[in-house]
């Protein structure tokens, strides 16, 4: 149907346009890694886009034209705010930018509807809920994407969030639509809205000032909670020496075979041990190596006669009391078709086989290898299934359907106390995923990472403060290995207490403290991410329902 509103010219007609970019900005703005104030900006970042949905429909224009709209300033705060992904694949960056605002569009167009057939106030209601079910969806599925989940975008300001270790991250994505939404019905006078938090009649006529009340509360509680809980937080547990290293190996043209100056793995693992060996001390308990800092493909069945970790061996040996943690890429094969995993691949003289981006616990000499399978797999990077490898976006190293696990593994080390639960790289994004360990028995979470595909750029800085929330969530110390920076420690209620440069071999040490109580999102896990969801069928099932039984009225 095409749109019935009278012709709008001038600022007007552009006025849509400018609310659609002005809401991507501020949505820009508010993200790590801009300074920590300004992610309260976050908290009125949608108010000019329910601005312009909202004159859009005053004008009567289509479902199709507000979608486009739409559309622009959810690739726009794409865009700005994770261009940084071309840098290590052009088509990569395009496609994420593209792909995943036309997914975000889907739970907005649904606000649209669902405002359209049942009303405002049920509409507005059901815009947080739409949005946080496309976010838990956005956890768990192939497509799975959650950088720009909302309740992240409070990472550099996770003093204003300590709640979290009740509600998880996606608290803070309700937190986001709560404000905007009363914001905007304040400011714009949005009576359907703030009628049910006011009485009409005598009120009427001071209804703006009683509406302002209200989106005032919704900001300042939460934060004045947070201060509350994190002012009485302390760090608990026993505590263990660590030691993180940082070897700075550029993965396009150093750490991987065909790069213009590879070095050798041999070399590598020379300095790895030699960074290692200049910042030991007697109390040191475990240390880090970063993601993939073994990368010749190691079968695990004959691991143990491979020279390279007969070589940490016998180091380990001659140090007795400490551990390894690194990051390597393991095979496993299989004897038969019928016993191989879904991405296993095959090979004529092989077989069936997995190859994994893993991680290896390595003690003394009597102790056998341990091992965990990266789970959380990058969209079109990793995580391919066989009939799109050829399409498989290469990063150096194993890439294209790699194996996975479904299980946390959680290391035991010989200090009792201490059981690391390993984090791979793009893990430390998930929240409920992150809990599983935690649920496990880890009292320590050790982060290895890469992090030099994306240059001098936001993603390296915003994948570090990602994992505050993590250690808010689960009050947990961090130790972070990367590859190229940036590495360090982040205590139990978010800060980030060692931090190396970024490219630049760097080595940082510390005590950290060993947790052992669960908080509540650990004990109960992610309740409202599947809450939402169970609403917004309801909602989706009731709009289409009406939508129905409305265009059959209109053919009678």
């Amino acid at each position: 149907m095409a749109d019935s509103a009278r012709p709008v010219s001038g600022l007007a007609y552009w006025l849509p346009s400018l609310l659609a970019v002005l809401s991507a900005f501020l949505l820009w703005l508010g993200w790590p890694v801009h300074p920590a104030p300004l992610a309260l900006v976050l908290l009125v970042a949608w108010v000019p886009y329910l601005r312009m949905e909202q004159v859009l429909g005053q004008r009567g224009a289509s479902g199709w034209k507000v979608w486009r709209y739409t559309y622009l300033a959810l690739v726009l705060w794409n865009l700005f705010t994770t261009y940084w992904v071309s840098y290590s694949t052009l088509g990569g960056g395009i496609t994420a930018v593209v792909c995943n605002a036309l997914l975000m569009s889907l739970p907005l167009t649904a606000f649209y509807h669902t405002k359209k057939r049942l009303g405002h106030l049920i509409g507005y209601i059901s815009l947080p809920i739409y949005w946080i079910a496309f976010e838990q969806l956005h956890l768990h599925w192939f497509l799975t994407w959650p950088w720009l989940t909302l309740g992240n975008g409070f990472a550099q300001a996770n003093q204003l969030v300590q709640w979290y270790e009740y509600t998880g991250f996606l608290g803070g994505s309700v937190w986001v639509w709560v404000v905007n939404i009363l914001v905007f019905g304040a400011w714009f006078g949005l009576r359907s809205v703030a009628r049910p938090l006011a009485e009409a009649g005598s009120l009427a006529t001071r209804g703006l000032r009683v509406n302002w009340v209200w989106p005032a509360l919704a900001v300042v509680a939460p934060i004045g909670l947070s201060y509350l809980i994190g002012s009485q937080y302390q760090e608990k547990g026993a505590t263990a020496e660590v030691l993180v290293i940082q070897p700075n190996v550029d993965p396009f043209e150093e750490k991987f075979e065909g790069g213009s100056r590879f070095i050798p793995h041999t070399e590598q693992i020379t300095r790895l041990l030699t960074l290692t060996e200049q910042n030991l001390t007697s109390q040191t308990k475990v240390v880090f190596w970063p993601e993939t800092s073994l990368d010749e493909v190691y079968p695990e069945e004959t691991i143990n006669f491979n020279p390279n970790i007969v070589r940490l061996r016998q180091w380990l040996g001659q140090h007795p009391g400490v551990e390894l943690i690194t990051g390597l890429t393991s095979a496993v094969r299989y004897s038969a078709k019928e016993t191989a995993s879904p991405t296993a691949r095959f090979r004529e003289g092989v077989g069936y086989y997995d190859i994994f981006n893993a991680a290896i616990h390595l003690r003394d000499a009597a102790a056998a290898p341990e091992f965990y399978h990266k789970s959380r797999l990058v969209p079109g990077v990793e995580g391919v299934p066989p009939w799109l490898s050829a399409f498989v976006i290469d990063l150096g190293g194993a890439a294209g359907g790699l194996g996975s696990q479904e299980e946390r593994t959680v290391y035991q080390t010989n200090t009792p106390a201490l059981r690391i639960g390993p984090i791979i790289c793009y893990e430390s994004v998930y929240g409920d995923f992150v809990r599983d360990y935690v649920k496990n028995g880890a009292t320590l979470l050790g982060i290895i990472t890469n992090d030099g595909w994306w240059s001098d750029s936001p993603g390296h800085n915003q994948h570090l403060q990602y994992a505050t929330l993590r250690a808010i969530e689960t009050r947990r110390d961090i130790a972070r290995s990367a590859n190229t920076g940036i590495s360090g420690f982040i205590n139990q209620k978010g800060e980030i207490t060692q931090r190396t440069g970024w490219w630049v071999q760097a080595v940082s040490r510390a005590t950290v403290h060993l947790n052992t109580e669960d908080t509540f999102y650990v004990r109960h896990g992610e309740l409202i991410g599947p809450t939402t969801q169970v609403l917004a069928v309801l909602l989706l099932v009731l709009t289409v329902v009406l939508a129905v039984q409305n265009r059959r009225a209109a053919r009678a």
